[in-house]
């Protein structure tokens, strides 16, 4: 079943439109709302042609340092032979609209809406878009933190579609989470799922924990409590959490309300100035 998911097409708002919108940066969290992902904040990388992006989140000292976080728009024949520069980075693709053809090491895949790869670092690989329209994805990236005696995980390419959400205890399935890595895998320090609500769904305590987020809204809206504020959501938002920032959710309806969450996850704190031993 072909999934919804939004996407930005960019454009420049008229003269006529009101200055403010719905984009905050706080201590805690950023909201940065669908209507600010216009034509001028979009960004450019080397070696790819015929592409662009927005970027969503990047490591700032003292707010969320583990990850950033792209929307690729790849344009017909456009992509990349090196679209990483940097080996410590693992990757996570999410295709939300359109295809392309990744090719990891050997194996070429052809990845269409709702398609995910999780992409280990220092593999080799490429992506272009063969097809006659552009394709639109995230591109989430994380230095991968080595532990000695863990091995590096494999790369992964699958679908949404044939992975079966898994319902949160003691919720009838009213909040279930696509989840593409076995939790319980050591071999990753990163999680990348799909968090769904039916109407009325509710994260019903406020949630306070070590992991940073990063929440981009597929579907949907919500009224979300970040820190000390209820803010409203809706498809094409996305949110940017700090760790430890209390959040909660409500899902009003009509529809769904589903959303990309990346965590952190797996490892031990890293530590400051370590201290000296007699």
């Amino acid at each position: 079943m072909q999934k919804n998911y939004y996407f930005p097409e960019g454009g420049h708002p008229p003269q006529t439109n009101l200055l403010t919108d719905r984009a905050i940066f706080t201590e805690a969290y950023a909201i940065i709302p669908k209507g600010v992902m216009r034509d001028i904040v979009t960004s450019y990388l080397p070696f790819w042609t015929n592409t662009r992006l927005w970027v969503l989140s990047r490591p700032l000292s003292g707010f969320a340092e583990t990850f950033s976080q792209y929307i690729m728009e790849v344009g017909p024949s456009g992509g990349s032979n090196r679209p990483e520069t940097d080996p410590r980075a693992e990757a996570v693709l999410f295709v939300v609209d359109g295809e392309f053809h990744l090719t990891l090491g050997d194996e070429t895949h052809l990845m269409q809406s709702g398609g995910y790869a999780f992409i280990p670092p220092g593999t080799e690989w490429s992506l272009r878009n063969e097809s006659g329209a552009p394709t639109r994805f995230h591109w989430i990236r994380k230095a991968y933190e080595k532990v000695d005696g863990v091995p590096l995980p494999e790369p992964i390419v699958t679908n949404e579609r044939e992975i079966p959400p898994s319902p949160m205890p003691e919720t009838d399935g009213r909040w279930a989470t696509t989840r593409f890595v076995d939790p319980s895998d050591m071999r990753h320090d990163m999680h990348v799922t799909i968090v769904t609500f039916e109407p009325g769904g509710v994260i019903p305590f406020m949630e306070t924990h070590v992991m940073e987020h990063g929440l981009y809204v597929l579907e949907g809206k919500a009224v979300y409590r970040l820190n000390n504020d209820w803010v409203e959501v809706e498809a094409g938002d996305y949110m940017w959490l700090r760790a430890f920032c209390p959040q909660a959710c409500y899902a009003g309806g009509p529809g769904k309300f589903r959303y990309l969450l990346y965590k952190d996850v797996n490892r031990h704190m890293t530590l400051g100035n370590p201290g000296r031993l007699a």
